[in-house]
C-alpha cells in the first residue's frame, strides 16, 4: 500500500499584485472609458476659413462664324496659288492661276530648278518663326493641326518662291490662251479650305456643329496643283473684321452671362485678350448658346474654325466656406434705443421682472448683438429672451414689448471653444461652397474656425476636441 507521503497536494498561491499590474489595469479601464465616450458622444468637425474664389469653369471650345465668300473656278484645269493663306488681299490682286495643260506649273518648276529662286534671310526667318510658334503650341490630341500647318507653310514657301516670277506671268499668259489668272473679286483675307460653315448662321446652331470628328470628315483642303472643274471652289475670302464665336453653355449660366453684356475673352492659342459682346442664341435644337461678337483680331484666327477660349469674368473673391456650415437662425428684433451698458461695459437690456411681493424690479440682462439692420433694430438671441417680455428704455419709463423676430444667415464660430453664431453676407455660391464677405462688423475673418456641419450644434454649445 502506497504511503500517504507520496500524495501530491496543490498549494493555492495568493494573488501577487505589483505596481506594474495595477498600472496596466488602470490604463485598460481608461482606454475602455475613452472608447465608450468616443462612440456615445457627439462628433463636431471644425473647418478653417480661408480666402478664395469659386471653381467655376469658364473655358469653352467655340465655333468661329465669319462673313465668308467662296470664289469658284470659271474654267477647268490645274490650280496654282500665289497669295499666302491667312493674309489680306485687295480687290483685283492676284490669288491663283488656272491652266488646262500644266504649263504654268512647268514654268514655275523650271524657275525653281534653275536656282534663281533663292529665299532671302528675311523669308527664312519668317518660316523659322512660324515653325517655332507651331511647335510651342502643338497639342498631340489635335493632330489634324499638323496638316493645317503643312498647307500654311506650303503657301508661305510658294509666295516667297513666286515673288520673282509674278512679273513674268502676264507674258506667259499672253503666250497661251489656256492660262487664266484669277484675281480677288473683293478685299479680304484668303483661306484655302472649305468646311461648310461659310453660310451657317448662329440661329441655326445645333449640337452636331461641335462634333470635331465629323467636321474633319467634311472639311475640304484646297491644294496647290490640284485639278478643278468649272464651279469648284478656288478659295474663300473673309472680308469683315466683325466676327463671332459660338459657345454652348448650361441653361443655368445663360442669364449670368447675358447680364454681363460684355466680357473679356482670352484666346488660349496665343493668350491674346479681347472684349466681346454677349448675345443669347436659341439654337435650332433648343440648346442654349451664347454668341460672342468681336470687332477685331479676325485675321489672327481666320484659319481656325474651333477656338479654345476662356471668359475672364469678374469672379467674386472672399472667405470660402462649405455650404454645409451655413444655416439660418431666428432672433428677436429690438430697437437699439433699448440697448444699454452694464457695470462691466457689456451690452444688455433692462427687463421687467417681479419679486415675491409682486413688486416690479428692472433686471439687467446681458445680450449679444448679432446684427443691426437699416432700421436700427438689434438682433438678439431668442434663447435669452421670451416672447412678450417688456423692456425699458434707459433713463426712461418707456417700455417695449418683444414680439418681432427676424432671421439671419450665418455660421457657428468655435474659436473660443463654444458655438458662437456669426452672421455672413454671401457674395456667390455653387453646389459645394459659398464666397462670403470678409471683415464685416459681426462676421468672420480669415483663419477663423467654424463648425463644418451647422446642423450638428446649437448656439453656445461647448465644443470638446
Amino acid at each position: 500500500m502506497a504511503s500517504d507521503n507520496n500524495k501530491i497536494s496543490r498549494i493555492n498561491k495568493p494573488l501577487n499584485l505589483n505596481i506594474g499590474m495595477i498600472f496596466f489595469f488602470v490604463i485598460m479601464i481608461y482606454l475602455i472609458i475613452c472608447v465608450v465616450m468616443y462612440f456615445t458622444s457627439k462628433h463636431i468637425t471644425g473647418y478653417q476659413v480661408k480666402t478664395g474664389s469659386l471653381s467655376i469653369s469658364n473655358i469653352y471650345e467655340g465655333i468661329a462664324l465669319r462673313d465668308e465668300t467662296v470664289v469658284t473656278a470659271g474654267c477647268a484645269g490645274y490650280v496654282n496659288y500665289f497669295a499666302t493663306e491667312g493674309e489680306k488681299v485687295g480687290t483685283g490682286n492676284l490669288v491663283c492661276g488656272i491652266d488646262e495643260t500644266g504649263a504654268l506649273q512647268d514654268y514655275i518648276n523650271q524657275n525653281i530648278d534653275s536656282g534663281n529662286d533663292v529665299l532671302s534671310e528675311r523669308d527664312l526667318s519668317s518660316l523659322k518663326n512660324e515653325m517655332i510658334n507651331f511647335s510651342s503650341s502643338f497639342n498631340e490630341k489635335d493632330f489634324s493641326s499638323v496638316y493645317e500647318f503643312k498647307y500654311a507653310l506650303e503657301g508661305d514657301v510658294l509666295k516667297f518662291s513666286n515673288r520673282n516670277l509674278l512679273s513674268s506671268l502676264e507674258d506667259l499668259k499672253a503666250q497661251s490662251a489656256l492660262i487664266k489668272l484669277c484675281n480677288s473679286p473683293a478685299s479680304g483675307v484668303v483661306v484655302y479650305s472649305i468646311d461648310g460653315f461659310e453660310s451657317k448662321s448662329a440661329v441655326n446652331a445645333q449640337e452636331s456643329w461641335f462634333d470635331k470628328e465629323k467636321y474633319e470628315e467634311n472639311k475640304h483642303q484646297l491644294i496647290n496643283n490640284d485639278i478643278v472643274s468649272i464651279g469648284d471652289p478656288l478659295f474663300k475670302l473673309s472680308d469683315s473684321e466683325t466676327w463671332s464665336i459660338l459657345i454652348k453653355v448650361d441653361a443655368d449660366r445663360v442669364q449670368e452671362l447675358v447680364d454681363e453684356k460684355y466680357v473679356k475673352v482670352k484666346f488660349l492659342k496665343n493668350q491674346y485678350e479681347s472684349w466681346a459682346k454677349i448675345t443669347e442664341v436659341q439654337g435650332a435644337d433648343d440648346g442654349h448658346y451664347i454668341l460672342l461678337t468681336f470687332t477685331n483680331s479676325m485675321i489672327t484666327f481666320v484659319l481656325d474654325r474651333y477656338i479654345n477660349i476662356e471668359l475672364l469674368l469678374n469672379t467674386e473673391t472672399g472667405l470660402k466656406v462649405p455650404n454645409s456650415a451655413i444655416c439660418d437662425k431666428a432672433f428677436f428684433m429690438v430697437p437699439m434705443d433699448y440697448i444699454t451698458k452694464g457695470n462691466d461695459g457689456m451690452d444688455g437690456i433692462m427687463r421687467e421682472t417681479y419679486n415675491e411681493d409682486g413688486e416690479m424690479i428692472p433686471e439687467f440682462i446681458p445680450v449679444t448683438i448679432y446684427n443691426i439692420d437699416s432700421e436700427n433694430n438689434a438682433y438678439l438671441d431668442d434663447s435669452i429672451l421670451r416672447l412678450g417680455d417688456r423692456i425699458f428704455m434707459p433713463d426712461s419709463t418707456q417700455t417695449f414689448t418683444i414680439s418681432k423676430s427676424g432671421t439671419l444667415t450665418g455660421v457657428y464660430n468655435i474659436n473660443k471653444g463654444y458655438a458662437d453664431f456669426k452672421e455672413i453676407e454671401i457674395l456667390d455660391s455653387n453646389d459645394e461652397y459659398s464666397i462670403i464677405k470678409s471683415n464685416t462688423a459681426y462676421g468672420l475673418v480669415a483663419y477663423d474656425y467654424i463648425v463644418l456641419d451647422a446642423q450638428s450644434v446649437e448656439t453656445d454649445e461647448f465644443i470638446y476636441e
